[in-house]
């Protein structure tokens, strides 16, 4: 069965947060996705309100700049967030805007290098493990959580590039991917995934979730063209999903049938009904994904 949700974007300012989680979790709507952009709102302190505000609501972040965070602080905030909510919470790491990075100073020379020694370092921390390295990013000694989660929870990364793509394979749980991604890009990022799990062995399920961007009402089509003009993926063939349930069901089974396990709806950023967009994905789109 593919999953189904939806993302409270950050251009809603913060104090919104809590009717839309509040809605998503009343109408059964399995997953709500945040978004820690530059210089927005903060990916845990939201992810925290928005999981105690509700019962059931999974809550994702999408995703943590690791250039940003000590690894050891975000083990420590999954740890805590995992204990507190368990199975309700799951957390994505990335590389993070290039130009973001490089506004507050954290910019890396080598991305892949920090994600690929972020990601070692943070699954060993979750795990319980007592972790010493000596990276060229990554420099931890003799660490090792208080509180580690009973279980290890899964550690996605938000990748795009053939070679972090590959690196989620190897090294990450999952893989999250834009809603720059048509299904065609689906099925191209889960082999350069497969390939970087075939060099690692890994056997272990690997979950990959997508972001469709969703717009629904009278005006739908214009705001969807409006918004993918502005991102330069107008041209892009099969991109997002303008219309009703159907219509928008339809574009998510093409991307379950291309790979993705989970497919997390995004509405445009002047979306005039951030309640309403969580109430159509539950109890009008849900039914019609099987």
């Amino acid at each position: 069965m593919t999953a189904l949700g939806a993302v409270f974007r950050p251009q809603l300012p913060p104090e919104k947060l809590r009717d839309v989680a509040r809605t998503a979790d009343a109408a059964g709507l399995e997953e709500l996705w945040l978004w820690e952009d530059c210089f927005l709102e903060g990916g845990v302190s939201t992810a925290s309100a928005a999981l105690a505000w509700t019962e059931r609501l999974r809550v994702g972040i999408g995703l943590l700049p690791v250039p940003l965070r000590n690894v050891a602080l975000t083990a420590m905030e999954t740890a805590t967030l995992d204990r507190l909510f368990p199975g309700r919470f799951t957390l994505t790491v990335g590389h993070g805007v290039q130009d973001w990075m490089g506004q507050v100073g954290a910019r890396a020379e080598s991305p892949v290098t920090l994600l690929r020694e972020y990601l070692d370092a943070l699954r060993a921390l979750l795990r319980g493990e007592r972790v010493t390295t000596d990276g060229r990013y990554v420099k931890l000694d003799d660490v090792a959580l208080d509180w580690p989660p009973p279980a290890a929870p899964a550690v996605l990364a938000g990748v795009t590039g053939p070679r972090s793509l590959r690196l989620s394979g190897e090294a990450a749980d999952g893989t999250l991917l834009t809603a720059g991604t048509p299904p065609e890009g689906v099925r191209k990022a889960r082999q350069l995934i497969d390939e970087g799990r075939k060099s690692a062995t890994r056997t272990d399920p690997h979950r990959i979730v997508v972001y469709l961007l969703t717009a629904t009402g009278p005006d739908a089509a214009a705001r969807l063209k409006a918004e993918q003009t502005a991102e330069g993926e107008d041209k892009i063939p099969g991109l997002g999903a303008a219309g009703d349930a159907d219509t928008v069901a339809k574009a998510v089974q093409r991307l379950a049938d291309a790979g993705a396990d989970t497919v997390i709806l995004q509405p445009t950023a002047d979306e005039p009904d951030p309640e309403g967009f969580v109430r159509f994905a539950a109890e009008e789109v849900r039914p019609l994904v099987p």
